[in-house]
């Protein structure tokens, strides 16, 4: 089975509630078969996204009085309509993005998940009631939304992330502005549709597509943009840093890139251990921010667990997203394709032991798409080795040995970016140690280390991220807390016992001189 036929999708924009067709184009390639046009997608320009925050600040102040109830009925409808079409929307995904269909299904139930957190959210409260020094005054603590949000994500989770973002954004009474990737602009304009379609009103989600450089800059400079929530690369997110640290109000959330691992601890069980290093390493074709590019391995297990791990990921069906039975699919685009082969061959320069190198795969009619295949190999730890410090978002796997906790938990931490870790052990004490000690956003023990519930924050340290996280962390993004106070007595008594001395100058002015 092969990607399935449809007619060639034009995309359009969304400004203040109004579709918008644009003269200027670019193709949207099927990346599993590149003979196949899928869509031309708008080329959106600079005024266009600053026509879309012009609308989504006109929207806010009649959006933020909006009840945060009826706010939040909005969001359950939008849930209703997502599962009328998780089927639609989940092929639409995966032809476009190259993930297989069960991980397309799969992200689409995310982003539901997202939205029917969001909805139950609406009637939770929104701030606290806190004790105050003096009897007489009662503190509050509230949140209030920032503004306009843009929000800009990537083509590998391009519904699920868009929710994580536009749903706490929206439903906290700010407005939007929603750049999704050119790589997937059509599953951007289905999700579009669906909040249009449920009521949310004219400028509160805005839909921009084009070019990052363009658009997205664009979006992140614009003076009139509160708050920027981006995921994607470090490069991109830390402009994006500086545009906000030069801004006098300008805020933003970066997820960004990692070099996560998975660390194989000499009591691991041996299948769990190979499980979690392939899904880590090749679920989505090693294109998720959180996929291990390294897994440490004691070093008393290396061979038995090399010997296992080549052996099943030589087995793994690597396919056109519709193949039955396909574990994953192409690689997004022909720049991806030649960054993994580039990291494979720095490997071998390296000095590494190549374990398996399936190269690029073009036997079962894969040879019109982006498909490239396992690449493992060993290398000893060592300073200045690039390739099991740097990045690559590819099916490119270093086994890394170690000889006890302590070196594993230095590998680990000697890398520039700092988002995901799994450890296999069956030892508390040991799992514990890598908790406290390892650098990342999130854990997992005995698992992968890919996987997010959208109930938890996602995101990083170092280079990985900003200490702003996605989904249900983003709520401290996109609102400012506010504090209050009411004084209840009919006088004024102050904190830290200071003196009201304008009061206490009042009150003696106005007894009555002695006779």
């Amino acid at each position: 089975m092969t990607s399935q036929a449809h007619a060639v999708w034009n995309s359009r924009m969304l400004i203040d509630g109004r579709w918008l067709a644009v003269s200027e184009t670019l193709e949207n390639r099927n990346p599993a078969n590149l003979s196949q046009l899928i869509g031309q997608t708008a080329r959106g320009t600079a005024q266009d996204a600053a026509h879309a925050v012009e609308a989504a600040r006109r929207a806010f102040p009649g959006w933020r009085r909006i009840s945060r109830i009826k706010r939040g009925e909005l969001f359950d409808r939008l849930a209703a309509l997502i599962q009328r079409d998780l089927e639609k929307l989940a092929v639409v995904l995966a032809r476009e993005s190259g993930k297989i269909l069960d991980e397309a299904r799969a992200e689409v139930v995310e982003g539901l998940h997202m939205v029917q957190y969001v909805c139950g959210t609406a009637r939770q409260p929104i701030g606290e009631c806190v004790a105050s020094e003096v009897a007489g005054k009662d503190l509050y603590v509230r949140r209030k939304p920032r503004g306009v949000v843009a929000v800009v994500t990537p083509w590998n989770f391009p519904f699920a992330v868009p929710l994580w973002m536009l749903g706490p954004s929206l439903l906290e009474g700010n407005t939007t502005v929603f750049k999704p990737s050119e790589e997937t602009p059509e599953i951007g304009t289905k999700l579009v549709e669906l909040f249009v379609e449920a009521g949310f009103p004219a400028g509160t989600i805005n839909l921009v597509h084009g070019l990052g450089e363009e658009v997205g800059d664009a979006l992140a400079r614009h003076d009139d943009v509160d708050v920027v929530c981006f995921t994607g690369s470090y490069d991109v997110g830390s402009h994006i840093r500086k545009l906000a640290a030069a801004s006098d109000h300008k805020t933003c959330a970066c997820e960004m890139g990692s070099k996560s691992a998975v660390i194989v601890c000499e009591d691991a069980r041996l299948d769990l251990a190979v499980n979690a290093a392939l899904l880590s390493a090749f679920k989505t074709t090693g294109q998720r921010c959180v996929s291990a590019g390294r897994v440490l391995v004691h070093r008393s297990l290396l061979g038995k667990f090399e010997e296992q791990l080549c052996e099943r990921a030589a087995q793994l069906k690597f396919a056109d997203p519709f193949t039955p039975g396909a574990f994953a699919g192409p690689l997004i685009n022909a720049a991806s394709v030649d960054k993994v082969l580039r990291y494979n061959a720095l490997a071998k320069e390296e000095h590494a032991t190549v374990l398996l190198d399936a190269g690029r795969l073009t036997s079962e009619g894969r040879g019109q798409g982006n498909f490239v295949g396992p690449f493992v190999y060993r290398q000893e730890y060592g300073p200045g080795v690039r390739t099991i410090r740097e990045e690559v978002f590819g099916p490119h796997l270093a086994v890394i040995p170690f000889d006890d906790d302590e070196q594993a938990i230095h590998i680990y931490n000697d890398t520039r970016y700092g988002l995901s870790m799994a450890v296999v052990t069956e030892n508390y004490r040991r799992w514990r140690l890598f908790r406290d000690e390892c650098d990342y956003g999130m854990g997992y023990v005995n698992l992968p280390c890919i996987g997010a519930e959208v109930h938890l924050p996602f995101g990083g340290v170092k280079r990985s991220g900003n200490g702003q996280p996605s989904a249900a962390a983003l709520v401290d993004s996109v609102t400012h807390k506010t504090s209050f106070t009411v004084n209840h007595e009919l006088g004024i008594t102050m904190a830290q016992g200071m003196t009201a001395g304008a009061q206490a100058e009042a009150e003696k002015s106005s007894k009555p001189a002695k006779s």
